[in-house]
């Protein structure tokens, strides 16, 4: 199938970077959200991302005003009915993507595939919410979707090769390096092996082991990763690490996965999050 234009429902973090993404390799966009001030904060985060490449000669303002022009933005969902290719990325409630793929499912055409930006949640739960569960897939890309060459493409119990295939090509065509994951559980790879590492370096700060700053110091010291667990945790948002936590917790039955009660203490406060601007760091 050709894909010329693609539809991102969800026009936060992930989605306006995927939207970007894909409209500065030559897709048309369709960018919806549910109110125009996501569309303009969505817009604005894409447009300072490339004026910051054009500043560094990454890209030139031609290309950044040709990539624009590449998107359109709507809070009408129906608009989706003119897309080769959807993506969702709208919070991480399995209730609310349940409900946009059910809508989404009337509104396109059958040959196109239905996915679902998801970091951690059942792929097969929410294509039964579709009359196409063998054209629906996990497509996780990781943030900034414009940067990290990652993605995870993730089979429901019903995604067909077909759909496998397509959605690494496109993810090919997006310069992005695709893995499969061949069974659809919880955190797919990535988070599967990240969230018990968060885990245990919150427990060590529990216990008294040590300090975040020192943790974060020995995992990028001598593990060589680019940034420690509590650095990562603060960029990613803490209370999203939180709930996929609980989601773990949930769906294996394990207390492995339980949030550590210093997290669960931190999230009391309130104040912790991406959103709320707090995190580990605020808080030692």
């Amino acid at each position: 199938m050709s894909i010329q234009k693609v539809a991102v429902v969800g026009a936060g973090s992930m989605g306006s970077g995927i939207a970007n993404l894909a409209a500065m390799n030559g897709y048309g966009v369709i960018l919806r959200d549910i109110k125009e001030e996501f569309l303009d904060k969505g817009l604005s985060r894409i447009e300072a991302f490339m004026d910051k490449s054009v500043s560094k000669g990454k890209m030139t303002e031609e290309e950044k005003l040709k990539a624009l022009e590449n998107i359109q933005t709507t809070t009408d969902i129906n608009a989706a009915a003119e897309a080769d290719f959807v993506i969702e990325a709208v919070i991480e409630d399995i209730e609310v993507k349940k409900s946009v793929f059910s809508e989404l499912d009337e509104i396109v055409r059958e040959d196109v595939i239905l996915a679902t930006n998801t970091s951690s949640m059942s792929i097969t739960e929410i294509a039964n919410a579709t009359k196409r569960p063998d054209r629906v897939a996990g497509m996780h890309f990781f943030n900034p979707a414009q940067l990290m060459k990652l993605v995870e493409v993730v089979r429901g119990f019903y995604t067909s090769d077909e759909t496998v295939e397509e959605v690494k090509e496109l993810s090919k065509k997006l310069n992005k390096e695709p893995v499969e994951v061949k069974k659809d559980t919880p955190g797919f790879i990535v988070n599967r092996i990240m969230i018990p590492q968060f885990i245990e370096a919150i427990k060590l700060v529990e216990e008294g082991v040590a300090s975040p700053e020192d943790i974060d110091k020995a995992v990028t010291l001598g593990l060589n990763y680019p940034m420690g667990p509590f650095t990562l945790q603060d960029f990613a948002g803490v209370d999203i690490g939180y709930h996929t936590m609980e989601y773990f917790q949930q769906e294996f039955n394990e207390d492995r996965f339980a949030p550590p009660m210093y997290l669960k203490q931190l999230m009391r406060t309130g104040r912790v999050g991406k959103k709320a601007g707090a995190g580990f760091y605020d808080y030692n």
